[in-house]
């Protein structure tokens, strides 16, 4: 036999392998494949959901690490335990008693690789086959395609300006057993929505009599532009909360950082997914961490990033109101990294995609945060990673685009 033939027919004979089916059910990230696009240094992108890189403190860091290395360095290069840094997570502890008045010990937090793990962890540790979710509608791309692995029946429910519709959310809970309901009630991705105090102590009524998951992504809490924090749902559903965080907005999202926090029962087999999985976070990222949390005061960063964000953000809608046609409806964000625009219906999101690009800006049509199919005529817009003059440029193309097609 040839060996050649053989390695040639082997390697080009890709039907021989035998996939696990829920790969065929996974979306791909649109995300990423769009940023592959928007690589040419000539397109403005307000694709993405980048934070601002003119805003990570890359000289506290740098010190930071430089300290940990200097002081600790081989115990910061060795294996650590599964649950985190003790210390790191007793600061996240103390910060939400400080912040949201959340009496949350260390032993109920997990560090992982960003919060995106957290998602992975939660789908692992709950859902199987068929099991019903729900979700917010339009909902978070990570979101969707983290719990797809594992083969759940999503059930969308409603945005609207003030957060999720209670009555569709009561009307899935009593037509289905629903394991967990997912959502990010501050300055939601995509559409930039946060949920008032009121709405969230309707939805508690909703789900107080159920054995429903209430699973809290709280990324964006802390990218406030009025700088006061809203309740979490922990407040109204203790047993039934679990909160995931990130320090990638507020610190640096190249060290996959964040956290989940969980009853005793189920961070038990939240650790056990994670030690399946890579049995620890990156332990040096952790310690440069804590030393710069340590060294610093992130209060005094973060009013820096939501000074600049809420500049940013009231530019572009400034814009919107400015260029584009009245009939293109658009949120108003308190806070986060997105505006949400709804075109007339009848017009592609994904034509306004393309010709975009021609144009030289890139857009997010909003298609893949929808699990029913709809979204076609939405668009995410991102503010935070651009400078002022780059949000000038690219709407002024974007409106171009719009009144074009218009």
């Amino acid at each position: 036999m040839n060996p050649r033939i053989t390695d040639e027919t082997t390697h080009n004979n890709k039907s021989c392998r035998h996939f696990a089916q829920r790969m065929a059910k996974t979306p791909r990230s649109f995300i990423r494949e769009i940023l592959k696009v928007t690589e040419n240094p000539s397109i403005i992108s307000f694709a993405g959901g980048l934070p601002n890189p003119a805003l990570i403190d890359v000289k506290g860091i740098s010190l930071a690490a430089a300290t940990v290395l200097e002081q600790d360095g081989p115990s910061v290069l060795q294996y650590s335990t599964t649950e985190g840094y003790l210390p790191l997570r007793q600061f996240i502890a103390e910060r939400y008693k400080k912040r949201l008045g959340l009496s949350v010990s260390p032993g109920e937090i997990l560090i992982t690789n960003g919060s995106q793990q957290c998602l992975d962890l939660i789908g692992k540790v709950f859902i199987d086959n068929r099991d019903h979710i729900a979700i917010e509608r339009p909902g978070y791309l990570g979101a969707i395609q983290a719990f797809s692995l594992y083969e759940p029946v999503f059930h969308p429910v409603n945005l609207n300006d003030n957060g999720l519709d209670p009555g569709m959310l009561a009307h899935v809970l009593d037509a289905h057993r629903v394991k967990l309901f997912y959502g990010i009630p501050n300055s939601q991705n995509p559409s930039g929505i946060t949920y008032s105090n009121d709405r969230r102590q309707e939805l508690a009524s909703v789900m107080g009599n159920t054995d429903t998951l209430f699973v809290e992504d709280d990324a964006y809490g802390e990218l406030n532009f009025s700088g006061k924090s809203l309740l979490s749902m922990r407040k109204f559903l203790l047993d039934q909360t679990i909160i995931t965080g990130s320090f990638s907005k507020i610190l640096a999202p190249g060290m996959r950082l964040g956290w989940v926090v969980a009853p005793p029962d189920i961070m038990e087999q939240l650790v056990i997914a994670k030690q399946a999985s890579d049995l620890h976070s990156n332990y040096l990222s952790q310690r440069i961490a804590f030393q710069y949390l340590h060294q610093q005061n992130i209060d005094d960063h973060i009013q820096k990033i939501c000074q600049v964000y809420k500049t940013q953000c009231h530019l572009m809608i400034d814009m919107i109101r400015e260029k584009f046609p009245e009939s293109v409806n658009f949120t108003e964000p308190k806070g986060g990294m997105f505006v949400w625009l709804t075109l007339p219906e009848g017009i592609s999101s994904t034509e306004v995609f393309e010709q975009s690009l021609k144009k030289g800006v890139a857009v997010l049509p909003g298609t893949p945060f929808y699990t029913d199919g709809g979204g076609g005529n939405t668009i995410r817009l991102n503010f935070s990673n651009s400078t002022e003059q780059k949000i000038i440029t690219g709407m002024e193309r974007f409106s171009n685009v719009l009144n074009t097609l218009m």
